[in-house]
């Protein structure tokens, strides 16, 4: 939600609505990536900070550059920031601006997977490594090869393979790898190289991780949304189609893969048989929070999911000082997700 339009937003009142309140508070934190591990939740969240950098459609305003893993007995729990487990600083390839990471474990080990923008500003992905969920990470010296855009969201399948799902359009720069390579035209303008409105929409990313973590296993995929009639979703569809955000959870043996629809800013999913999809469009998770973005993670603990989210409420609506949340996600009787209001009966826009 863009900051000129929260002037008529009572923030007592929408705190006293909420349906859920910010987990930590001592920091500001966004884009929760949370996942169980030895029966205990951990969070991978960015790490909001005021930079001072201008606004723009770029992102520029948001210059994290450290990651804190926060961790909870359960979602009801008290939740427990557990410091810096990896700075900007220590990545020998990225400069700045670590944007919103994901966490995955093998055999022991842990693996955090992050963006940043190399010096030559464009964003790759980059792994770190501990023995511990909570860090301290400790970064392999390079990007992955062949990696692009942001928000990586590492999915372990049942049969033990692991997918990446990544990518983010405007300041995320998967619209300007259309071509396979990185184009550098234009570079202030967050729509150019976008598909036509009528035209398909421009897709996430998919590919198998190598045994080992650290590498893509095959050249990346488009993660394909469909429509009722298994046409690919337009770019001008705007409510519907794939801006940022990825995720994917298994549920009763189907594939939900999640996502944010960005300037509208909803939390979407589409519903698939295979973790390359296609996914055909299921409807919205996440109805508008206060701030502009929307990102999100859903896992499952003791039986029962949860929505994992971010808004601007502690802020009072500042868009890149955000605090994370958890909400319970249900399903009705056919695998559909029930849209959850984040603010009961009040809307924010």
């Amino acid at each position: 939600m863009p900051e000129e339009s929260i002037e008529h937003i009572d923030f007592d009142e929408l705190n006293q609505k909420a349906i859920s309140q910010p987990l930590i508070k001592n920091i500001y934190t966004a884009d929760p990536s949370a996942h169980v591990f030895n029966g205990k939740i951990y969070i991978y969240p960015s790490h909001d900070i005021d930079a001072g950098d201008a606004f723009d459609d770029l992102g520029s305003h948001f210059a994290m550059e450290d990651y804190h893993i926060i961790s909870m007995d359960s979602p009801t729990s008290e939740a427990k920031d557990n410091g810096v487990a990896l700075h900007v600083n220590d990545v020998p390839w990225a400069e700045k601006q670590m944007w919103a990471p994901d966490a995955n474990e093998k055999d022991g080990k842990y693996y955090l997977f992050f963006p940043a923008k190399d010096y030559d500003g464009i964003f790759r992905i980059g792994v770190a490594v501990s023995y511990s969920p909570t860090g301290p990470f400790t970064p392999q010296p390079h990007a992955i090869e062949n990696s692009f855009s942001i928000d990586p969201a590492v999915f372990k399948d049942t049969d033990g393979n692991y997918y990446m799902y990544f990518g983010g359009i405007w300041g995320g720069q998967l619209q300007r790898w259309r071509k396979g390579s990185f184009n550098a035209t234009q570079p202030e303008s967050p729509t150019a190289h976008l598909p036509k409105d009528n035209e398909p929409a421009l897709c996430a990313k998919v590919a198998k991780l190598t045994d080992d973590l650290l590498e893509f296993a095959e050249t990346p995929k488009n993660v394909l949304i469909v429509d009722e009639n298994e046409k690919p979703l337009l770019q001008g569809d705007t409510e519907k189609r794939f801006f940022e955000a990825s995720w994917m959870h298994k549920y009763k043996g189907k594939y939900y893969f999640s996502y944010s629809t960005g300037d509208t800013h909803f939390i979407c999913y589409a519903i698939g048989d295979n973790p390359y999809g296609p996914f055909k469009y299921a409807g919205k998770i996440l109805n508008p929070v206060v701030g502009w973005t929307s990102h999100h993670s859903i896992v499952e603990f003791k039986g029962e999911w949860y929505l994992f989210y971010h808004d601007s409420s502690l802020s009072k609506g500042v868009t890149h000082l955000r605090s994370i949340k958890v909400a319970k996600l249900q399903y009705d009787k056919n695998g559909f997700i029930k849209t959850i209001e984040p603010y009961g009966d009040l809307k924010v826009l």
